[in-house]
């Protein structure tokens, strides 16, 4: 078989000549020596790739039974469907009952302002009042008691400390900074 001659069934398009055919080996060979290590690796990264898609296609659960049986799609819509039904039915519950708290939480400070009131109409104090309201306690029974007075604390500092004096601080004393212009510049 002889590329020079030109016939037409050498292939499609013109007839490659000697010339030709050395300025193709010619052009091929320079750029596979100047990237074919790319080229090598992305034929290598294309082949894994496709590799990789087509084990996550096959592993798809019902991705060949879907294709074969309608039934079996309908069937899992419908239950997953009807699970999202229940999940709305109970969030909805979870919703009212909420409210209902809601509601109660607002009337029973709503009371307690409405006794808050009440009292300060009555010239009472509305704060003691209000801890009678949430201890239960009798009214007579909290007149005649006595508060009690907090047990003797020990001070924090002697009676004779002054924080300019200097004295008793121990290593943290304060020194005013020195005068005149700044050390910088």
């Amino acid at each position: 078989m002889d590329l020079g001659d030109g016939g037409a069934a050498a292939g499609p398009g013109p007839a490659l000549g000697r010339g030709g055919l050395e300025a193709l080996q010619h052009t091929v060979g320079s750029v596979l020596s100047s990237y074919g290590w790319f080229l090598l690796l992305a034929a290598v990264a294309v082949y894994l790739l496709v590799q990789k898609v087509s084990r996550s296609l096959a592993a798809r659960p019902g991705a060949a039974e879907a294709a074969e049986e309608p039934d079996v799609v309908v069937r899992r819509q419908e239950a997953l469907a009807a699970a999202r039904l229940r999940m709305q039915e109970e969030l909805n519950a979870q919703a009212e009952r909420y409210k209902e708290k809601q509601r109660q939480l607002e009337e029973e400070r709503r009371r307690q302002k409405i006794a808050m009131w009440e009292s300060m109409q009555e010239g009472k104090s509305y704060k003691g009042n209000l801890k009678l309201n949430q201890q239960e306690v009798e009214p007579g029974a909290s007149a005649s008691a006595v508060p009690k007075s907090k047990p003797n604390k020990k001070p924090l500092r002697g009676g004779g400390y002054n924080p300019l004096s200097g004295e008793g601080g121990g290593t943290c004393s304060w020194r005013p900074g020195r005068r005149g212009p700044s050390a910088g510049g």
